[in-house]
């Protein structure tokens, strides 16, 4: 007797993957929708494909890390069916999350945003803008 679709029964579809950042408080982004907020557990389906994970918090850079996946051997259990393979393929039990917890380090943004700007001059033949801000007096 052959067991169907050894790696979807045995070992599920997805894995619960712990997201921490430094400094907390970032957004989670798992296919562009938002998961969570650092920290945070998070239950991420498993997939053939590369998954990207998107941080984002206010002042920081974005950071994408990719899901370190490998090789679920467990799958090695269907033997010769190409059915079952197939199954395990279709449903991502053909591959898990090698990594269950990913410590992010934001870097602040690196550039400087002008308020108020009391005159821009923008000098075309050179390629270049210039922009004059009052220093605040605080």
């Amino acid at each position: 007797m052959q067991c169907t679709s050894c790696a979807t029964i045995f070992t599920g579809t997805a894995d619960i993957l712990y997201f921490e950042s430094d400094p907390a408080g970032a957004e989670i982004y798992i296919d562009g929708l938002k998961v969570c907020t650092t920290p945070c557990d998070v239950l991420v389906k498993r997939s053939l494909t590369h998954k990207l994970v998107e941080l984002q918090l206010d002042g920081y850079e974005t950071r994408v890390i990719t899901l370190d996946r490998k090789f679920n051997p467990v799958s090695i259990i269907n033997l010769g069916s190409l059915i079952f393979w197939g199954i395990d393929a279709a449903t991502g039990a053909l591959m898990k999350y090698d990594r269950k917890d990913y410590q992010v380090k934001m870097k602040k943004e690196s550039r400087t945003a002008f308020s108020n700007p009391i005159k821009i001059d923008i000098l075309s033949s050179e390629k270049r803008v210039d922009v004059y801000q009052i220093a605040d007096s605080k």
